[in-house]
């Protein structure tokens, strides 16, 4: 399993008139998360995208527990369990940090893409250096 934990803070531009996090913005914490992440794993995604490759989001899903509010600090706790050679699946828990509180949870399925947006197999370089995080 690969697991990170991603810390980030509610700004003003992230909460609606009722003075929470807006519902959206969570999918944004998401992929703020799976990019450090893959970057924690050696899987820079420019990097990935100049070697021809794109995983774009094809499924995208969060339960919502209870509002982050402005200035709260959170956590989104992030982890690949598995993958299968065409799909990856990403799972995300969101704390806030004052007392450890779920406040949404969900995932993103990605596949694996060209420049031309056909399918394509993962790149073996991505292939190996997930592997190699799961299995540490």
């Amino acid at each position: 399993m690969v697991k990170f934990d991603y810390h980030t803070k509610v700004y003003y531009k992230d909460i609606d008139q009722m003075g929470v996090v807006y519902y959206a913005r969570y999918l944004e914490f998401f992929e703020e998360a799976r990019t450090e992440l893959l970057a924690k794993i050696g899987l820079i995604v420019t990097e990935i995208e100049k070697k021809g490759f794109f995983l774009p989001v094809v499924s995208a899903t969060c339960d919502y527990k209870e509002g982050a509010r402005f200035e709260d600090q959170i956590i989104i706790s992030t982890k690949i369990n598995n993958f299968s050679p065409a799909r990856l699946k990403i799972i995300y828990k969101v704390f806030r940090k004052k007392d450890n509180r779920l406040l949404a949870e969900g995932h993103t399925i990605h596949a694996f893409i060209g420049k031309e947006g056909k399918p394509k197999r993962p790149p073996q370089f991505f292939l190996d250096k997930l592997n190699s995080a799961i299995s540490d």
